[in-house]
């Protein structure tokens, strides 16, 4: 009886239990549930939420699907660059004239004084004089003034055509270094590249002609150049030389403003390709006959004529099939303009020179008879410089 009664303790005490007693077990899946729930409950609100924010932002997407078109770009105008063309083609030629003829005074005034500088010294010293001051010389100044002699002697071996063509390598040499400078590139980019889209039309026209970033492409423009620079500047003369080949590189410049503006292709570009096509097509056009030939390849040899004919027939491919490795516009612009020139340019511009060169001397003959200077210190060799 009494393992009975226990018995019956025990299941009452483990069955009949207050409802309102859990477990550690039943109170986390409790939380756990209503964890949950809240999620559930926001769920819809969310989703409303973006339903509304959908259907606010259809309206303004239904007409226009996918991203908006790109602005479209005016095709400058090509007026200011045109212009600047005509004026500075005919400055250059002016500039020319006027050079010539002064330059021409001066070579006459030097031979003038070198003449009496040479007969002054014959009268006055000897040859034991000369031997004495230059055994009074230290070693040091003997090995400057020798090398101040040896490389006068290399300068008066070149041509003029080869003289005036090292001072433009020069100056390239100069830009090509300015580019490789960080600070600078802004600017190098506003005024040494020519491009019809830019705010800065005009200027880069010129200065472009004398820029290249790339070493190669500077080599072998500056390699042509001074190649046929000899029988260019002996055909035209220093002074008109510079004035074709500054105003080449502008026209050269215009011209492939003009056939980027018509396609399109609105791209910046540098280099003296268009000047430097101009002095080779005034050379083979003037001088179809002589032979070339190419430095690796020296035992292929071909006619100036037909190598004019393959590079304008290069060119204008380049042109029609878009390529872009070129600026083959300016190339052909250059190539034309000293066809042109060599054919009817110069009797049109350069022999036309007269009356600009004896205003320019009366001129200077009226500045001359001021007090100060004789009359006629113009002198009477300059109304026909370089006839």
């Amino acid at each position: 009886m009494a393992w009975r009664g226990c018995t019956i303790n025990w299941i009452k005490t483990e069955f009949i239990r207050p409802r309102n007693i859990t477990s550690p077990r039943c109170r986390f899946n409790h939380y756990t549930q209503q964890r949950c729930f809240r999620r559930e409950a926001k769920r819809p609100e969310t989703k409303k939420v973006n339903v509304t924010q959908e259907s606010k932002a259809s309206p303004s997407e239904g007409g226009t699907p996918g991203p908006p078109p790109p602005p479209k770009i005016p095709r400058p105008t090509l007026l200011k660059p045109l212009i600047f063309t005509v004026g500075f083609t005919g400055c250059s030629f002016c500039v020319a004239a006027i050079l010539q003829y002064e330059n021409l005074k001066l070579k006459v005034q030097a031979a003038k004084d070198e003449e009496e500088s040479e007969k002054l010294l014959q009268g006055t010293h000897d040859m034991a004089y000369w031997h004495e001051w230059w055994n009074q010389l230290t070693g040091f100044q003997k090995q400057l003034i020798l090398l101040m002699s040896t490389v006068d002697d290399f300068w008066s071996s070149l041509t003029e055509g080869q003289k005036t063509v090292t001072g433009i390598i020069a100056l390239n040499t100069a830009v090509l270094c300015c580019w490789r400078i960080p600070s600078l590139q802004r600017k190098m980019i506003k005024y040494f590249t020519s491009n019809p889209a830019s705010k800065t039309q005009c200027l880069p026209m010129l200065l472009s002609t004398f820029s290249h970033y790339s070493i190669i492409h500077m080599v072998a423009n500056m390699y042509v150049l001074w190649t046929f620079s000899s029988g260019i500047v002996s055909l035209l003369g220093k002074e008109q030389f510079l004035a074709v080949y500054t105003s080449a590189g502008v026209i050269s410049t215009m011209v492939s403003y003009m056939c980027k503006t018509a396609t399109g292709r609105l791209y910046p570009s540098l280099g003296a390709s268009g000047a430097v096509m101009a002095v080779l097509a005034a050379v083979c056009a003037r001088v179809p006959e002589a032979k070339l030939g190419i430095i690796f390849l020296p035992m292929v040899t071909f006619t100036a004529g037909n190598a004019l004919k393959a590079l304008i027939a290069v060119d204008t491919a380049g042109l029609v099939l878009g390529w872009r490795f070129f600026d083959h516009a300016a190339h052909l612009g250059g190539a034309l303009f000293g066809i042109w020139y060599v054919a009817y340019g110069h009797k049109v511009i350069w022999r036309k020179r007269e009356p600009l060169v004896k205003m320019w001397h009366n001129m200077r003959s009226a500045g001359g008879s001021r007090p100060g200077g004789g009359p006629g210190a113009g002198g009477g060799d300059g109304g026909k410089p370089g006839a």
